[in-house]
């Protein structure tokens, strides 16, 4: 009531102004101002020592990066299964300002090196109050022992090309055919031909007809170096599952994963799984010679993003075999 009788107390023009102001709508094409981009808490692991049998020392460093102080820091630290991690949790003690960084110890038991390639993946977690108001924070390290296969063709396992004249090596399906050379070429896919998709330069695999010229998913780590905003994988399927992950490792230590998948070489739709339709031939080769003429049998490109402002040391394909990789490459 104290609200109408303030209003008959104002003169009739300066009414009609405050309701004009009131409800006069908002300009054409005014947009409300963006909200701020939350900062988020930061929390990284230093590099772990695997030259084993060992106990490597590790630190796992938090950065407030919230509007508030940070107070109550729990932070927890673990290694790949059965590696013994001293302690567990450890509580940092104190408040930390905006932008400070808090530090936590842990001993991890090492064991002995094994033979081979192998991933070894560790995880921080922080718990707290304040910061970013969040109340937790995580952070993974990836580290290899032994060294990737120094290129796509180092993991070439499969005959998926062969000449028509000479069809007995093929066996792309697992029923004995492949592609023909022939119909490959007249699709524009020669041996060591330039091959433009998704926005990457990739390569047709330079090897004789008859010896193995691609790679089945199975999780195969395959050195790859530079920068770029997606991977792209140039191959086709087998089956109607050829759907799997690839993960994208850094040379920090970080990894991506992107999950992607081809049509099958023959009988799915072209853009099945999102993949895009590289090259389209004519029949195929049989054990017992070219065949299945007016079929088409394709190639396909498929990417994943990446991380443009890091550089990628080496990509992991997925353990899914009815996935065939002719070649993969870094699009800028």
């Amino acid at each position: 009531m104290r609200t109408v009788r303030t209003f008959r107390s104002l003169g009739a023009a300066v009414v009609a102004a405050l309701l004009v102001i009131v409800s006069a709508p908002a300009a054409a094409g005014a947009e409300p101002p963006p909200e701020p981009v939350a900062s988020r808490t930061e929390v990284s692991i230093s590099s772990v020592d695997l030259d084993g049998p060992a106990v490597s020392t590790v630190k796992v460093t938090v950065k407030n990066a919230g509007p508030q102080r940070m107070r109550s820091l729990r932070v927890s630290f673990a290694g790949p299964a059965g590696w013994a991690v001293q302690p567990a949790v450890t509580s940092v003690a104190g408040a930390f300002g905006v932008d400070a960084t808090a530090a936590a110890e842990f001993r991890i038991q090492v064991p002995e090196k094994r033979d081979g390639f192998a991933l070894r993946t560790f995880t921080a977690t922080a718990i707290y109050a304040g910061g970013d108001g969040a109340g937790s924070a995580t952070a993974t390290r990836t580290q290899t022992n032994g060294v990737p296969l120094a290129d796509l063709a180092a993991a070439y396992d499969n005959v998926g090309i062969t000449d028509e004249g000479n069809t007995g090596p093929g066996d792309y399906d697992g029923e004995g055919n492949s592609f023909s050379a022939q119909k490959l070429a007249a699709a524009g896919l020669e041996p060591g031909g330039r091959v433009e998709a998704l926005g990457a330069e990739l390569t047709w695999p330079d090897v004789a007809p008859g010896t193995k010229d691609n790679v089945t998913g199975a999780g195969q780590a395959i050195t790859l170096n530079g920068k770029g905003s997606k991977l792209v994988l140039l191959g086709s399927g087998v089956t109607g599952g050829a759907t799997g992950t690839a993960t994208v490792y850094y040379a920090d230590g970080t990894s991506t994963r992107g999950p992607f998948g081809f049509p099958n070489w023959s009988f799915d739709p072209a853009d099945a799984h999102g993949a895009t339709l590289v090259a389209s031939t004519d029949g195929r080769n049989r054990p017992d010679g070219y065949g299945n003429a007016g079929i088409a049998y394709r190639v396909f490109a498929h990417s994943v993003p990446l991380d443009p402002a890091k550089q990628v040391e080496f990509v992991v394909l997925p353990s899914n075999r009815n996935v065939h990789v002719f070649d993969m490459a870094i699009a800028p």
